[in-house]
């Protein structure tokens, strides 16, 4: 399905120079959080911030900012294209890095970060229809699981770049050097990337539409069950990013490996994502992604055992966090493509209901788990735990016949499934 003319009679860069340019869009996130990591002690202390689990607000304001214009991003890209919006969207993201760097106050700058999240939204939004654009199904699930293999590449180094700046300047540099990477993007994107939208799936910029399209997604059962469990399963990742300084810092005594722990448990995550793309087109979308949800609760369920058994350290930490961070990759990528599989119609707007409940939910829950720090990691563990097996038990209940359904199912159950989940016309 993807040929080499785009809709606007532009020739298309070629399926791996796009995966590393979407899966570049997308990092944009990932080094605007992962990066801050080793410097929130620093920032705590130049910024005057009381309560050390207070720090946790640089991640936690991101997210939510992430989260509240995400069902702005997905009409506008409806109606003007991809191609437009994504740009307005990364200069923004730029300018605020900017405000951020040149913060004189802890409000000022989770203000600041919050209209990050708010501008980089554009970039989950518009990477997800961009894909779902151009192919479907166990097609999408591959070319999905390598921009996540790509994308990352960014937390195992985004760590150890934001010590290194740390090395050699303040805090604030981190925040310049991602508005540079922001500046890089644009320039790339806006010179290769071409339109995606089909001129037939354009449509009008009105509330009407949009709340049609709103309602469609949101009553549409495999959309929105999987979309609630992404964002119970998107919680623990959440719940890791925030606390996962204070955990190497204060539980473990471990504050200079901060960019090397980090590392190690991100790493599997990006080999997860690329043998995702091996296997989900032999083995099929829901049996990959209900298997991979079942690893996540079980290996997590251990892990919890362990911690209150009083039997973790570091190594062990290590070791079984990247385990989990390994099932995650595989049960994100297919449960996300799940949600969009009946969506191609309305794939913005539907990708923006989507990203707003599960980024929402997903920072309030991981918000919450982190605030629960106490000095040991039992709290995030466990939380973890809860959430992973949350996200199994909605996987099940929302369908429960088609639980580890290979790849070709019945020819009739297909058909039923189409007809129940058929989008209304006037959308289509």
């Amino acid at each position: 399905m993807f040929d080499s003319m785009a809709h606007d009679g532009v020739k298309r860069p070629g399926t791996r120079e796009m995966t590393f340019m979407l899966a570049g869009l997308m990092a944009l996130n990932a080094f605007a959080i992962d990066s801050m990591i080793p410097a929130l002690a620093d920032i705590g202390r130049s910024l005057h911030v009381a309560r050390e689990n207070d720090q946790q607000l640089v991640v936690i304001a991101y997210f939510l900012g992430f989260a509240s214009t995400q069902l702005v991003w997905g009409p506008l890209a409806d109606r003007f294209g991809r191609k437009p919006v994504l740009g307005v969207g990364v200069i923004l993201y730029g300018l605020f890095a900017l405000l951020c760097a040149a913060a004189g106050s802890f409000p000022l700058l989770i203000a600041g970060r919050a209209a990050m999240g708010a501008s980089a939204a554009v970039t989950r939004v518009l990477v997800v229809a961009m894909v779902r654009d151009l192919f479907e199904a166990e097609a999408m699930a591959r070319v999905m699981s390598l921009v996540f293999m790509t994308f990352m590449l960014v937390p195992v180094l985004a760590p150890n770049i934001g010590q290194l700046i740390l090395l050699f300047a303040p805090w604030r540099a981190i925040f310049i050097a991602i508005a540079i990477y922001a500046l890089v993007m644009l320039s790339w994107s806006w010179a290769r990337l071409p339109e995606t939208l089909h001129p037939e799936f354009r449509r009008p910029l009105e509330w009407s539409g949009t709340f049609r399209a709103i309602g469609a997604t949101l009553r549409e059962r495999q959309s929105l069950g999987y979309t609630l469990a992404t964002t119970v399963s998107f919680s623990g990742l959440i719940a890791y990013i925030s606390s996962i300084q204070q955990i190497v810092f204060d539980a473990f005594h471990a504050g200079k490996y901060i960019g090397l722990v980090f590392a190690s448990i991100a790493a599997p995550m990006a080999l997860a994502s690329w043998l995702n793309s091996r296997v989900v087109g032999r083995f099929g979308l829901r049996r990959v992604g209900h298997s991979a949800a079942l690893a996540f609760a079980i290996v997590t369920a251990v892990h919890a055992g362990v911690a209150l058994a009083g039997l973790e350290s570091l190594p062990v930490f290590i070791c079984l966090q990247a385990l989990t961070m390994a099932c995650f990759a595989f049960t994100s990528s297919n449960l996300g493509t799940l949600a969009m599989e009946h969506m191609a119609p309305i794939a913005g707007t539907a990708s923006s209901v989507q990203g707003v409940i599960g980024t929402v939910g997903a920072a309030l829950i991981g918000f919450a788990i982190g605030q629960q720090f106490n000095g040991t990691a039992v709290p995030f563990v466990v939380g973890t735990a809860l959430c992973a097996t949350g996200g199994f038990l909605i996987i099940a209940l929302t369908e429960p016949k088609r639980l580890f359904a290979p790849i070709e199912a019945d020819p009739e159950e297909l058909e039923a499934a189409r007809e129940s989940t058929a989008i209304p016309e006037d959308l289509a």
